[in-house]
């Protein structure tokens, strides 16, 4: 992909809202000791706080003379529009951070770093940005000041130079207050009264209790705490603030991760009194389509339904043998409007988080799962595209309607596809020639497009944990995928290209779904991987799904086919938001957009807003400032989305670690899921659960550290371990606050080939093996 030019301050250039009335950005090159264009110059001020100034201005672009009064007047009208406020000498984008401010330390991300926030934000100012704390590195490490959670600092901040992550880094000047006096831990009762609190991070620290302070608390139970006492000596003092409940149940295991990545969990009043104070959406610049027959297919446990599909043949004789595909989804905007306290905190939320007995979501049940649920039977608002598709399965063309509809029918995904596989039901029945069938040629016409298109199809099964009515874990599957799936994930994906493909033709600014390329870096590491199976991996920038795809194919059915899906899916990038567009390279599309489900994922609705602006829909459309704001907002939604999977990833470790704690000692067969230079991790396939093998366990030999081939090899037996090796391995600890399991080997490594055994040899020469010699310390604690 061409890359955008660069202007001589180091902006890329790209038109955006403010940048309207000028000629597109790689159409007017940037001219030392011209004015640069509006989006430019903005940009240029986003990224430069400490040359925000005028004069500053005026000297990064070589500006003299009658051209410093151009700027002057310019900057004034930005000021006007409210595209930048004046503070003291320089000029801010409105929410901009200063180049020095106070940060509260709020959580850490899924590498471990600190995330803060400003201690003083304006609530009507949108929610907070998020800003990562640089503590390792670079020139000041041996002078900046170290922090933890909860403390308050003095920071200098920059404009981060990584895309998909918080708007912005920092350096901690000063810390001001050490931690915020509340927390969480676990009570252990202690003999003669009181108790201690054990903390559930690894870096926390042990806190006494007296026995008039323990709210009831009993052993084992998760609570929350105030820290009433923090001495030089001694362990510091805590009270109970409140019982959360048994540590042993997965309510207080999902709290842990809630706490620990700092999830907003609780909506504030004033959101819940907008919500409940929320009326019907009224027919006002709605088209009625409540008479075509729209139906959901959602899991069986649903609560809320924010899409529904109906296909039917084009009857046109210009397209023979093509299909009509609807898809409408519930029109949240109509209900959470910018600035409003229920916009707000759904920013601060970014997207609803999934845990196996719970749901946090972005907004209120009012909105969620009633006046935004497509409930059956109940007019609902909706914005709809209507997609026409070939009989090859090329999209024609498509149109967008804000519209009141009706669900004829909630289904689950299994009562559907039972309905097409010759077992209807009461309810499927009736539907089964008219709406069922009629969906199915579609999503098969349709997925002679994706075929052709070729996105990336890995093969990694889903599991899934099933609770007992304690909460605990019952049991770990892998539910079946069905066509059902599969017909309501194409459609939803031509509905994203659709939105993008409409706002892109309308010149409006919007959030991206963006899925950059596999670095060279990654590809490199991949290719050598390869060639140790004699698969070759074409060299080269111009990567495409498809050349991953042919590589996966080659492995159907081989012992070492999940092996090479696992390192394929480790080679690919993060997916994240942007409202710069690179494409989406696994789904090998150029145009992409979220926005099939704004009542769970704040990326939606912000497309939503911005398809009713453009198009003339009536209320509830994107603002000035929401446009200006896109690229603070993508970063915060890409850090929520990756704060999201952590929390649910860790509560899943925890829940299994806990199910497993009862069975130390036993045997199990598992899978080399990942090869380190500190050892293995292997995973048990019955539970999808990961557990650590050190490299001290392996045996009495030095282990050598082979990356491109992934393994682990001893240098005098020749004997050792790779990547998807099936293995047997004895659970000698679990750890279920830290979701950690450690496991000791008791297969025999196999032989390794000839060619590992000659990386060894040329690794020494370079001084590349790792060793380590029995009996030293295993690691512990969470991987």
């Amino acid at each position: 992909m061409t890359k955008a030019p660069r202007s001589r301050a180091g902006q890329t250039k790209r038109p955006g809202r403010a940048g309207r009335d000028a000629a597109p950005a790689d159409e007017t090159p940037i001219i030392h000791g011209a004015i640069p264009p509006r989006d430019v110059l903005l940009r240029f001020i986003a990224d430069h706080p400490e040359q925000a100034s005028k004069r500053e201005i005026s000297k990064a672009f070589g500006l003299k003379g009658e051209t410093r009064v151009e700027l002057k007047a310019l900057l004034k009208s930005f000021e006007e529009d409210g595209l930048l406020e004046k503070r003291r000498k320089s000029l801010v984008r409105p929410g901009a951070l200063p180049p020095v401010t106070v940060l509260d330390i709020t959580t850490r991300d899924v590498d471990g770093e600190l995330i803060g926030r400003p201690a003083e934000w304006l609530d009507d100012a949108g929610v907070a940005p998020a800003v990562l704390i640089r503590q390792s590195g670079g020139a000041h490490k041996d002078k900046a000041p170290v922090a933890g959670l909860g403390d308050r600092v003095l920071a200098k901040i920059f404009p981060a130079k990584e895309r998909g992550g918080p708007a912005y880094t920092a350096r901690i000047i000063k810390v001001l207050d050490k931690k915020k006096n509340s927390g969480m831990g676990v009570f252990r009762t202690m003999a003669g009264g009181g108790g201690r609190i054990m903390p559930i991070d690894r870096r926390g620290d042990e806190m006494d209790v007296d026995a008039e302070f323990t709210a009831g608390a009993k052993d084992g139970d998760l609570v929350e705490i105030d820290v009433v006492r923090m001495g030089r000596y001694g362990l510091p003092r805590a009270q109970v603030k409140s019982v959360v409940g048994s540590v042993a149940s997965e309510k207080a295991i999902s709290m842990i991760a809630i706490y620990a990545h700092g999830i907003p969990h609780i909506f504030p009043d004033a959101v819940i009194r907008e919500a409940e104070a929320a009326g019907a959406a009224t027919m006002a610049h709605r088209e009625d389509w409540r008479s075509l027959p729209l139906i959901t297919i959602d899991p069986a446990d649903a609560k809320d339904h924010d899409d529904a599909v109906y296909a039917e043949p084009d009857m046109s004789p210009d397209n023979p043998g093509g299909v009509i595909v609807t898809v409408a989804i519930a029109d949240v905007s109509y209900y959470v409007r910018p600035k409003s306290a229920l916009d707000r905190e759904a920013q601060k939320r970014g997207n609803s988080v999934y845990f196996p007995d719970r749901v946090v979501p972005m907004l209120p049940e009012r909105i969620s799962n009633d006046l935004c649920s497509l409930k059956e039977g109940v007019d609902r608002p909706a914005l709809a595209v209507r997609m026409v598709f070939s009989h090859e399965g090329r999209k024609a063309s498509h149109t967008f309607h804000r519209i009141m509809m009706k669900s004829a029918a909630k289904l689950s995904y299994s009562q559907a596809q039972a309905a097409i596989d010759g077992a209807p039901d009461d309810k499927t029945g009736p539907i089964l020639e008219t709406i069922l069938k009629p969906l199915w040629q579609a999503y098969k016409i349709m997925t002679v497009g994706r075929n052709r298109r070729q996105p990336l199809e890995l093969d990694m099964p889903e599991r899934k944990i099933l609770l007992k009515p304690d909460g605990t874990v019952d049991r770990v599957f892998v539910p079946p995928r069905l066509d059902a799936h599969k017909l309501i994930e194409e459609m939803m994906i031509q509905a994203n290209v659709s939105a993008a493909e409409t706002l892109e033709k309308k010149k409006q600014a919007l959030i991206y779904r963006v899925h950059d390329a596999p670095s060279l870096a990654k590809q490199e590491v991949l290719r050598e991987f390869l060639q140790t199976l004699d698969i070759s991996l074409v060299k080269g920038g111009n990567m495409r799904s498809n050349h991953f795809n042919g590589i996966l194919a080659k492995v159907v059915d081989q012992p070492f086919q999940e092996m090479v899906n696992q390192m394929v899916l480790r080679s690919q990038s993060q997916a994240i938001y942007s409202p710069e567009n690179i494409g989406h390279f696994g789904l090998n599309l150029m145009k992409y957009a979220h926005f099939t489900s704004p009542i769970r994922r704040y990326a939606d609705l912000i497309v939503h807003r911005a398809l009713v602006g453009s198009l003339g829909l009536g209320e509830g459309g994107i603002t000035p400032d929401e446009e200006t704001a896109l690229d603070d907002i993508a970063a915060e939604i890409s850090t929520f989305e990756r704060r999201a999977m952590a929390a649910e990833r860790d509560t899943v470790d925890r829940l299994i670690a806990h199910h497993l704690a009862e069975r130390v000692g036993e045997e199990f067969d598992g899978r080399v899921s990942g090869v380190t230079k500190a050892g293995l991790f292997v995973t048990l396939p019955e539970y999808g659960a990961d557990g650590f093998v050190p490299i001290s366990m392996l045996g009495r030999d030095y282990y050598i550290y082979d990356e491109a081939h992934q393994a682990l090899s001893g240098e005098k037996t020749g004997l050792g371990y790779r990547l998807g090796d099936t293995v047997r391995v004895k659970l000698a600890e679990a750890v279920p606050l830290a979701g950690s399991l450690r496991f000791d080997m008791l297969s025999e490594g196999r032989k390794m080939p000839t060619a590992v055994r000659s990386f060894h040899n040329s690794g020494r020469r370079k001084g590349g093996e790792t060793r380590r010699q029995p009996g030293t310390r295993p690691p512990r604690g969470r991987r």
